[in-house]
């Protein structure tokens, strides 16, 4: 048996006996330019990760150590408990400062944000869901009773994309929130997936929400 091999099954057996954690799930790490910063965890859409890139690098832009994961590899799984452990994957990157990390996602990983991640107050500290997947919600009060962060939700109030982000749900949701730190920004005649180099993409809807999004991360995460 060659080396290589021997090496191999060595991994794999340590994979199994779980002495070595697989990672959540892949990732890419963006760092900030002044070397290292707070973490944000970006989500992608169903479109899949290099979808995100770019906003990721605009996020880490911002001054924070953006990580991108795709939306599908964490919805494969037990979806809440992979979006904690890539959470977790996350505030170990090489340019990653301590502390609770902001969250952002987009469509899919919107939803998963949104509907997971805002119920993390111990490793998160405030949800970013552009366009989310809203579907699955069918009670919004008991929704909104499990909320545990900050919430800011940007729609397209023309998003009719396969009947899974509805405006009329998202203020369903806003109205149940009330009273907590729950914000929607709906923007008219905008439909699904409004970023820079995405199909739909609004110039208008998206310089406000990132310009949002950087005061929300500011908010939460301090200035970098």
């Amino acid at each position: 048996m060659s080396a290589l091999r021997r090496i191999a099954l060595r991994i794999l057996g340590l994979l199994v006996l779980g002495g070595i954690a697989a990672p959540a799930c892949a990732q890419q790490e963006f760092p900030p330019p002044q070397g290292k910063g707070r973490v944000v965890v970006v989500v992608s859409g169903h479109d899949g990760a290099p979808a995100y890139r770019g906003v990721a690098g605009v996020i880490a832009q911002l001054g924070y150590d953006a990580v991108l994961f795709d939306a599908n590899s964490i919805a494969a799984k037990d979806t809440a408990a992979t979006l904690r452990s890539a959470i977790q994957q996350a505030q170990q990157m090489p340019h990653a400062l301590p502390g609770k990390v902001g969250l952002v996602g987009f469509s899919q990983g919107g939803g998963q944000v949104l509907t997971y991640g805002s119920q993390m107050p111990d490793i998160a500290s405030v949800v970013i869901a552009w366009y989310p997947v809203t579907r699955s919600i069918t009670d919004a009060t008991a929704f909104a009773a499990r909320l545990r962060l900050p919430v800011l939700m940007l729609a397209g109030e023309m998003d009719h994309n396969r009947a899974c982000c509805e405006i009329g749900t998202a203020r369903m949701l806003a109205a149940a929130a009330a009273g907590r730190q729950f914000e929607l920004v709906s923007y008219p005649n905008t439909a699904h997936a409004f970023i820079y180099g995405s199909y739909h993409y609004n110039p208008e809807a998206y310089a406000d929400g990132m310009q949002r999004t950087a005061a929300k991360l500011a908010e939460y995460l301090g200035h970098q």
